[in-house]
């Protein structure tokens, strides 16, 4: 007799694989960019979390909202793939969306991670081209972070200055 997991494994693969595959597209080279998106945006969220809990601006709601902004971010390479299938085009602008959100995701990732303290473990000449790939992004955050802050907690407040960040 079939567990009931089994079953239910078997059938989340039924419909899982196809609306992958119709989202997406199929190959080896969709199933490794997609995976790479899911890793890297995985890795955005943790150093992300660390870095608002280290300078006190963790909050569950932001948190929930970044939930649908991620569920956002993964639909647009599907759209791009979609958008193939209509136009003809290849895989084109699936690739254009796809490697456009997996830069967006590493100059995010990398920004949270020195926003975290974690630039301590790297060589300064690592360091220093890092640091201006992503200033503009950290900036944004360290911005978005107080904003948070002094609106939770209007007792605490102040600004640190992205080019500090990291030394």
């Amino acid at each position: 007799m079939i567990k009931f997991q089994n079953g239910l494994a078997a059938f989340v693969g039924a419909l899982g694989v196809p609306a992958f595959e119709f989202l997406y597209g199929t190959g080896r080279a969709v199933t490794t960019i997609v995976v790479a998106l899911v890793f890297f945006i995985a890795m955005d969220w943790l150093s992300g979390t660390r870095a608002a809990k280290k300078d006190m601006t963790y909050a569950s709601k932001y948190g929930l909202d970044g939930l649908f902004r991620t569920f956002f971010i993964l639909l647009l390479p599907a759209g791009g793939h979609l958008l193939d299938q209509v136009l003809g085009a290849d895989g084109i602008i699936f690739g254009i969306f796809s490697f456009g959100v997996l830069y967006h995701t590493l100059q995010s990732m990398t920004a949270n991670a020195l926003r975290a303290g974690w630039a301590d473990y790297f060589p300064e000449w690592i360091i220093e081209p890092v640091l201006k790939w992503v200033r503009s992004e950290l900036e944004q955050k360290i911005q978005r972070a107080t904003g948070r802050l002094t609106t939770t907690n209007p007792n605490q407040g102040g600004s640190e200055d992205a080019s500090k960040v990291g030394k």
